[in-house]
């Protein structure tokens, strides 16, 4: 009984368990790494608390943080309405993209300088002879001029667009009647039918 004891005092006693001590050398205590993750996100959630934390501001703050929040879906929301516009009235859409066709580079360049900046991008200039780009967007305005006259003619609501040519010769030929045998054979059931 002495040497049981013995081996028990050794192993459980003095307010310690050396099996528990060995078994956590190869496998965490669960319920001591359960403590851990609560403390770790206890502070995580706290540390965010204080990071989110918005001191109480002025009608002037709200709308600026508002307006600052505008521009993402403006831009999203506007390139979805263009592809809308351009099924609903395509010919509407393509007289404004022929105006968009008289933006000259340099003011492309511009605009993307702006979008890259307030997106945070960055954004590499290149050297471009800026005289020979004016010059070719203004060789461009004869020719979208004639686009826009060639689409609005082509619009379905002026007169005469259901009228492709005044020629004798296509109008005999369109109020001719021609062999139609399916048109025929109905013809001839209708009247077996009466």
């Amino acid at each position: 009984m002495g040497l049981i004891s013995g081996v028990v005092e050794f192993l459980f006693g003095g307010g310690r368990n050396v099996v528990r001590e060995t078994a956590e050398v190869f496998r965490e205590n669960a319920e001591a790494g359960a403590q851990r993750a609560q403390s770790v996100q206890t502070q995580s959630m706290t540390q965010f608390g204080a990071e989110f934390a918005v001191p109480r501001r002025g009608m002037f703050d709200r709308f600026m943080d508002g307006l600052n929040r505008l521009p993402r879906p403006a831009l999203a929301l506007g390139t979805l309405g263009l592809f809308v516009s351009a099924m609903v009235d395509p010919l509407w859409f393509s007289a404004r993209m022929q105006g968009i066709a008289l933006v000259p580079e340099p003011l492309w360049w511009l605009l993307g300088v702006i979008v890259s900046f307030y997106f945070g991008a960055r954004h590499q200039t290149k050297v471009q002879d800026l005289q020979r780009d004016l010059a070719d967007t203004m060789a461009r305005a004869p020719q979208v001029m004639a686009n826009i006259v060639a689409l609005d003619q082509m619009r379905s609501d002026g007169p005469g667009v259901a009228n492709p040519t005044n020629a004798p010769h296509t109008i005999a030929k369109a109020v001719t009647p021609s062999d139609n045998p399916a048109l025929e054979d109905w013809k001839a059931l209708q009247r077996k039918s009466d």
